[in-house]
């Protein structure tokens, strides 16, 4: 059985015991179980009452040497009337025992939550160093000790397989020395997992090519936060009751009134849905609660209590999608955002800019850089359409769709991709052109002329004949038609001199 030992704690309201040793007991692995500390004399499960988050379930695995959290949850049901511990603490995630945390108070007594706190544990990775539980450099436990993982041995189905394992969402960014250099020592093998195994150790391995692992090709990962947060009945991502995903269901999120803004701005974050526009009081029904300092990645990382309290609503700042933003010229072309596209000069072309079916109404403002020049229409059916009659050079230049709303009491806005554009040289003459068409028609007529008719000697003079004539209107064609080019360029002349 693993202990570990909390000394020099300071409570307010109960004098703490002077050594406080905590364990996991009958879970399915050494690194699983109920939580319980050892006070008093006896051995007392951690009721979930107490101010307890990810944070602080990932200094406990690190010191039993297990690992990252992959969950912590509400454990076995407390019988009428049983003792517990109620440890109020406050961990970055980052030390590595919780004597390390900042100890505010150990209060035992009747476990009134209810639940004793349950926790699991990676027994076999963990990643050192990172901003949150979801990131950081890879290490894999080996031989009771702790060794790094070189670049070269790890791909991005091996970070499939950790992210996965640590109860995150998936991988972002993998890249040797992202999270500097481990201490210890490197890890021997090279990976070879298939993306799907459930645990890092299930991955197949295989001998490293290269014995050596060179300074700064620890590898670093970074694994997006799970999707476990959603807003609810606003209409959009950004925007609606706050919930969570726990235990196998969607539970409805509330906190105190003065912790508000602060598990707002989590949520927002998580979410990437920008800032906080406002909070607002969310369903009646109640739901669990949590507490933020506001400075949290994810809603995980604020710590959870299962006393009841009314929802809350959010609206964070990126409550409107993307618009996008397309060009289709007079030729049929079609060009959309982040592309190059190119017009002739003197030619039509049309900037179309559209939104998803979220809300009614609202307008389009593009925007061109080339000048302080914007047009503005009303967005009609999620789009707009903007009309340019003659492409000229003062239209080249960089355009962005602006779509505007007021929802929610609120003005938002929401911005495209930026559209390029070439005004370029008109294409051939026309009258070349036309010159081309002629003498296809020619050729047509001359192939069928001899394909189709099977005449005898005679009628082979015929049709020599009538191709011949049909050679000799058609050149008569292409010379009117030169004439007719080259007087209205004398007559275009004639007027650039006058």
């Amino acid at each position: 059985m693993i202990l570990f030992w909390i000394t020099d704690l300071q409570a307010q309201s109960v004098s703490p015991p002077a050594e406080l040793s905590v364990r996991l007991v009958n879970g399915t692995t050494s690194c699983s179980g109920t939580v319980e500390v050892f006070n008093e004399g006896e051995w007392s499960g951690l009721c979930t009452g107490g101010w307890w988050s990810m944070r602080e379930v990932k200094v406990v695995c690190r010191k039993l040497d297990c690992g990252d959290p992959v969950a912590a949850s509400r454990g076995p049901l407390v019988e009428d009337g049983r003792r517990g511990v109620r440890l109020f603490s406050s961990c970055y995630g980052n030390e590595s025992s919780i004597r390390q945390c900042d100890i505010i108070e150990v209060r035992p007594g009747v476990c009134i939550g209810g639940y004793y706190h349950h926790v699991t544990c990676s027994e076999s990775v963990w990643l050192v160093d990172g901003a949150g539980l979801c990131s950081g450099r890879v290490e894999v436990k080996s031989n009771q000790s702790w060794a790094s993982v070189c670049e070269a041995d790890f791909d991005r189905q091996d970070a499939e397989v950790v992210c996965g394992e640590l109860g995150c969402g998936a991988p972002a960014a993998l890249q040797g020395g992202l999270y500097g250099e481990g201490e210890g020592q490197t890890w021997d093998k090279e990976f070879q997992c298939k993306g799907k195994e459930s645990l890092l150790l299930d991955c197949d391995t295989s001998d490293r090519e290269n014995n050596t692992c060179l300074p700064g090709n620890a590898v670093g990962l970074t694994c997006s936060e799970h999707d476990d947060v959603r807003l609810v009945g606003g209409g959009s991502r950004c925007a609606g009751g706050v919930e969570r995903y726990h235990q196998g269901e969607w539970r409805i999120v509330g906190t105190d009134d003065w912790d508000q803004e602060d598990v707002a701005a989590v949520v927002c974050r998580q979410l990437g849905c920008g800032s906080t526009i406002s909070v607002l009081p969310g369903n009646t029904t109640r739901g669990f609660r949590v507490d933020c300092s506001g400075s949290e990645s994810v809603l995980r990382e604020c710590r959870r209590r299962y006393d009841l309290y009314s929802g809350l609503s959010v609206i964070c700042s990126d409550l409107l999608f993307q618009p996008d933003i397309s060009l289709t010229d007079s030729m049929g072309g079609v060009s959309r955002g982040h592309q190059g596209s190119e017009v002739f000069r003197g030619y039509s072309f049309t900037i179309t800019c559209s939104t998803q079916p979220q809300y009614p109404g609202g307008s389009f403002l593009l925007t061109f850089t080339g000048s302080n020049r914007t047009q503005t229409q009303p967005a009609v059916n999620h789009s707009a359409a903007f009309l340019f009659p003659a492409a000229d050079d003062s239209h080249q230049g960089n355009y962005r769709c602006v779509y505007d709303n007021h929802v929610f009491s609120h003005d938002f806005s929401s911005e495209s991709e930026l559209l390029s554009l070439t005004i370029t040289a008109s294409p051939l003459p026309a009258f070349i052109i036309r010159h081309v068409v002629v003498l296809l028609i020619l050729l047509t007529a001359i192939t069928t002329s001899y394909l189709y008719y099977k005449p005898t000697r005679r009628q082979k003079r015929v049709n020599r004949v009538s191709s011949m004539d049909l050679y000799v209107n058609a050149m008569e064609m292409v010379s009117l038609s030169s004439r007719a080019e080259a007087g209205l360029g004398e007559e275009r002349a004639a007027q650039g001199t006058e």
